[in-house]
């Protein structure tokens, strides 16, 4: 079997080397460049818009206003609230008020700097206490909840309530934001950096005014997407088809990184306020949530992001009564969308917060209040929405990894240190992750495949997926090779094409590699029946005794290269192409009931950090971390353990040292790599102990019986933060009560309080 082989990246070689070739790098004849001229106030209506001295610009082809669209003025996923180009009001700083085309990018860049645009200053709505106030929001508030949280509270033996602010996060996708267009004879190709080419398609062809056949949309890799281009790449695609069909001319457009990361939305900031109630071991008696999700000027996709943290709000925790109130504020911010972990990793914050916060008002160790709180069976075993859990198997993923970690007598060693080192202070923590599988938006749970297998033997393969760096494309290869029992290489995978594969769903929701892969599967199982039926005929076999291993065909003595076998088939009139499709099974969802199943499966994982603080500055280093991820049955150990050490990494980054900073007008400070701080190769952990759950195996019917990988990691890095704060309540006897991001200077402020010292 190919599957469950540690197979290097399809693309590794030439990634290292420079010469994969991304969006931008695609050869266009003679293709002109654009850049959008952007809104300087968050919220204004505009009174004067003077582009001539754009116009007049050295290496100006054309200027583009909202009125010179030739269709719909609309990139928003779904609400149709999002226009490519402001008209009459602007809502954020960096909005696109008018679209440069030029001979070169810089030419086009600096042009788009010289409008000359006159404001009327509206009223600005910035935080998320001024939405409130406002009650600027885009729905009414979501509540989930079971059991009575309030009469269940009143009883409870214990207390303890807070707030927490969890910031943002920049994607920072090494490669940007870009897209082309290449006119053809009444339509068009487009080439994006996106992980959802039907929705770039949808969104084009609005923009165009034309059916979606007319536009085919073409994805060989991005580097790198995190969410950040699953609907903010849909303004790139569409204004290079519009200028594309316009001049006749091919079109292309990326953000300089500045611009990218003042125009594009960001993971949403939360705050997120609680009260709980438990027993003198730290179970859990009643758990009160109120998270405020800052979803900035238009929808996007924060419905479904709030949704998601509300639906990860227990973690791995049975809460016996709850209830989760959801607010979705619209500030004049950026738009904010999807992320890793879309949502979920804030819902997860904040019970682990809860957590920590209960073994320090009870005096014990935070992990056994986690162990006392897990999922269990029969009466402790139902979410806050009403799911079952089936398939937990976080207690003893815990028990293995404190075992391997040996974090009992780490955690004691940490505490003599602490007593008798008045500078430096050390944290550990474990902290849990169960994250549920499938998008909570059913009809998107779906994906089809194209195979061929030519006469020689080789095998084509296409679907819905898009490769990122994630190795899905390797992944799915995978699968190819092991249903036809011949080598990797035998499979090529093209460009994610739209003219192939139609109505794809975004690769998202960690969900890629079980979506793609089944159809992948379906699709040369159709293929690999048809060939035996041609043998049990050509051999008079038996079809279940005919095998497909390493390259040849055989039965009872007979056999053939899998080569020689494509051959005979097509000289037999024997079709070798085939679709394949999968939908998931088992969903069924009501959001404003907050009941049902949203996912067909959970994954789970853990992990324990270790960190030092200095007292003096707030400096701080992740000395060692060990996790242990359930993956089910890999499909690959070599990509998925890559992808939970790349997962927890960004998930710490979130907590630590990544801050978006905007000043009292709504412009965004940071927005360049000298004043973002990403982890870096030195940010990583000095011990990073990384291992997959070797008895995990998914008791759904998966591909292969593997589970997701890409999302749930990411919540691992939550450990480090949980460390953070651990090492910062030895400084002193009050809860820490610190805010996420965990910067350096944030951490000072949170020891100065323990020690008594005023901020």
């Amino acid at each position: 079997m190919s599957v469950a082989k540690p197979n290097p990246h399809d693309s590794g070689p030439i990634h290292v080397s420079g010469i994969a070739r991304y969006t931008d790098d695609i050869p266009m004849a003679d293709p002109v460049h654009l850049a959008f001229g952007l809104s300087t106030v968050a919220h204004a209506k505009l009174t004067s818009v003077n582009l001539d001295a754009v116009r007049a610009a050295d290496g100006v082809v054309d200027v583009l206003t909202a009125a010179d669209l030739p269709a719909e003025n609309d990139v928003s996923p779904a609400a149709h609230d999002e226009p490519m180009l402001a008209v009459d009001t602007v809502h954020f700083v960096g909005q696109p008020i008018f679209l440069v085309v030029a001979t070169s990018h810089r030419a086009a860049r600096l042009a788009a700097q010289l409008g000359q645009i006159e404001y009327e200053e509206l009223p600005a709505l910035l935080t998320i206490d001024a939405a409130m106030a406002a009650d600027s929001k885009f729905e009414d508030a979501m509540t989930f909840q079971n059991g009575d949280a309030d009469a269940a509270m009143a009883t409870s033996d214990h207390q303890v309530e807070g707030s927490m602010e969890i910031g943002g996060q920049e994607h920072f996708y090494l490669e940007g934001q870009a897209a082309s267009a290449q006119p053809n004879e009444g339509d068009v190709l487009v080439h994006s950096s996106t992980q959802h080419p039907t929705e770039i398609q949808h969104k084009v062809a609005e923009g165009l005014g034309v059916p979606m056949n007319a536009v085919r949309v073409e994805t060989r890799r991005m580097g790198g997407g995190f969410g950040g281009k699953e609907s903010q790449g849909n303004s790139l695609a569409v204004a290079s088809a519009i200028v594309a069909m316009r001049l006749n001319r091919p079109a292309k457009m990326r953000y300089d990184r500045d611009d990218d990361m003042v125009i594009t939305g960001k993971r949403h900031d939360f705050r997120i306020d609680y009260k709980a109630g438990f027993d003198a071991t730290g179970r859990l008696q009643s758990v009160i949530f109120e998270q405020f999700a800052k979803c900035g000027w238009a929808m996007d996709l924060s419905l479904p992001v709030a949704d998601r943290a509300m639906l990860h709000a227990d973690n791995a925790y049975f809460l016996p009564n709850v209830r989760i109130l959801s607010h979705r504020l619209k500030t004049n911010t950026v738009s904010n969308t999807a992320y890793r972990g879309f949502g979920g990793p804030q819902g997860v914050v904040g019970i682990e917060r809860v957590m920590d916060h209960i073994a320090h008002d009870l005096g014990l160790d935070p992990l056994e209040v986690r162990r006392a709180n897990f999922y269990g069976t029969d009466d402790r075993n139902v979410t806050p929405y009403h799911m079952t859990v089936e398939d937990n198997v976080m207690p003893e993923i815990t028990d293995e990894l404190v075992e391997t970690s040996d974090y009992i007598a780490r955690r004691a060693e940490i505490a003599a240190f602490n007593k008798t080192s008045p500078i430096l202070k050390r944290g550990i923590a474990l902290t849990p992750v169960k994250f549920g599988i499938s998008f909570t938006l059913t009809h998107l749970n779906q994906a089809g495949a194209l195979v061929h297998v030519y006469s020689d033997g080789s095998i084509h393969l296409n679907h819905g997926g898009t490769e990122m760096g994630q190795g899905l494309f390797t992944k799915i290869a995978q699968v190819a090779a092991t249903v036809f029992g011949v080598d990797l290489a035998d499979v090529k995978i093209t460009a994610t094409d739209t003219a192939k594969v139609p109505n794809t769903s975004a690769t998202a929701a960690s969900s890629g590699a079980d979506l793609n892969g089944m159809a992948c599967k379906v699709a040369c199982e159709t293929i690999r029946a048809r060939l035996v039926d041609f043998l049990a005929e050509k051999w008079q076999a038996k079809p279940d005794q005919i095998t497909f291993k390493d390259g040849v065909v055989g039965y009872n003595g007979n056999s053939m290269t899998f080569a020689e076998l494509a051959a005979a088939a097509y000289g037999a009139r024997i079709q070798l192409s085939a679709t394949g499709f999968y939908k998931t099974p088992k969903i069924k969802w009501d959001r404003f009931a907050g009941k049902g199943r949203p996912f067909l499966y959970f994954s789970y994982g853990a992990a324990v950090t270790e960190v030092v603080i200095d007292t003096l500055t707030g400096e701080n280093r992740i000395l060692r971390t060990d996790i242990l991820h359930d993956v089910g049955k890999s499909l690959n150990p070599a990509l998925d353990i890559g992808q939970i050490e790349g997962a927890y990494v960004q998930g710490a980054g979130w907590l630590t040292t990544e801050e978006l900073v905007w000043d009292d007008k709504g412009k965004l400070w940071t927005h360049a790599p000298s004043t973002y701080k990403i982890p870096a190769c030195s940010d990583r952990p000095k011990e990073f102990n990384v291992a997959l759950w070797e008895r995990g195996e998914n008791v759904e019917d998966t591909i292969y019986k593997s589970k997701a990988v890409g999302e749930p990691p990411f919540n691992l890095g939550i450990s480090a933060f949980m460390a953070l704060s651990d090492a910062v309540a030895s400084c002193g006897d009050a809860y820490p009560d610190m805010d996420a991001p965990a910067t350096s200077e944030r951490v000072l402020k949170t020891v100065d309080m323990e020690k008594g010292i005023a901020w």
